[in-house]
């Protein structure tokens, strides 16, 4: 099984410590987001979690004890660094400090396991094509060394969108090719691997991979893993990733991301970060006394007798 532990929310940056005592004690729990007195529970232990996947826009919180984790499973890491600034991304680092943590935790871990994520990718009067690729570029001599590929899509259109970012601009098809054509040139020259997943577009002309942003041959090779040969379903149409089991909530991410789908409003993740208890099992609060406690099915991707 994997563990995700970046699609709902930025666990790393704004919960590191809940995460790693989770891991010491050896599982966690999850709160079904639609079904709220249903909860999983995870086993967070060797034999029961294939590879722990990262997704998050400030590692700097959990690398002084990051070891606890990558010193017993197999993991990977995606650090989202765009072009934006705090109009866009109030709470998270400049591109500055941004590569240099990923410098860090690359040296750390191996640049075998770290994606870098170059997305959304929207378009306002102040962040244009022209400012895109400028940035990409300045970004890619920067970080190729230290990444094993990079991961860009376009901005998906949901409601919170048209208040949130007021400002934003159509994305034609003309203009995605546009992008989509000049990070690929960026990418060859530097000589890094860059991919999009398949429901932003298929790019290969461009030397663009179209594939899953965590599929098990990219977390076997990083690892030296040997999975099984499995059909990556994905979260939604289009999308090819491998089955993966989230232990973050929604509402819970303070970064503020004008873009971002996982909050209904940035108050609402406020509210339930004050109730966030580091050692309770649960991301937010504790278990209440209506809840229904379920074991998650951890079933193996690896092939048989692997481990």
């Amino acid at each position: 099984m994997i563990i995700h532990t970046g699609g709902r929310t930025d666990i790393v940056q704004y919960y590191s410590e809940w995460l790693l005592n989770c891991f010491s004690k050896g599982y966690v729990l999850s709160r079904n987001p639609l079904f709220q007195n249903k909860v999983t529970r995870y086993e967070l232990t060797p034999d029961k979690v294939d590879c722990v996947v990262f997704c998050s826009k400030n590692y700097k919180p959990i690398l002084p004890r990051l070891h606890e984790i990558t010193d017993r499973f197999p993991t990977y890491f995606h650090y989202t660094i765009t072009a934006y600034g705090k109009d866009v991304e109030p709470g998270v680092p400049d591109i500055e400090e941004s590569m240099e943590t990923l410098i860090e935790l690359s040296e750390l871990v191996g640049k075998q396991r770290i994606a870098w994520r170059y997305e959304p990718v929207l378009l306002t009067k102040e962040y244009t094509i022209k400012r895109h690729l400028e940035t990409f570029e300045w970004m890619a001599n920067v970080l190729s060394p230290y990444i094993d590929r990079c991961v860009f899509g376009f901005v998906e259109q949901h409601k919170k969108l048209e208040s949130n970012l007021p400002e934003l601009l159509p994305l034609s098809e003309e203009k995605r090719e546009a992008l989509a054509r000049g990070f690929g040139a960026i990418a060859e020259r530097k000589g890094m691997v860059l991919q999009t997943c398949g429901f932003h577009g298929e790019f290969s002309r461009y030397h663009i991979q179209s594939s899953g942003c965590v599929t098990l041959d990219i977390l076997g090779k990083a690892n030296g893993i040997p999975f099984r040969e499995l059909k990556h379903k994905g979260t939604r149409q289009g999308c090819s990733r491998i089955e993966s089991r989230d232990i973050g909530a929604y509402d819970t991410c303070l970064n503020g991301c004008k873009y971002c789908y996982a909050n209904k409003n940035p108050q609402k993740a406020v509210e339930n970060y004050k109730n966030h208890d580091k050692e309770s099992p649960l991301l937010i609060g504790n278990v209440k006394p209506g809840d229904k406690i379920m074991q998650g099915a951890q079933k193996s991707f690896q092939k048989k007798n692997a481990k």
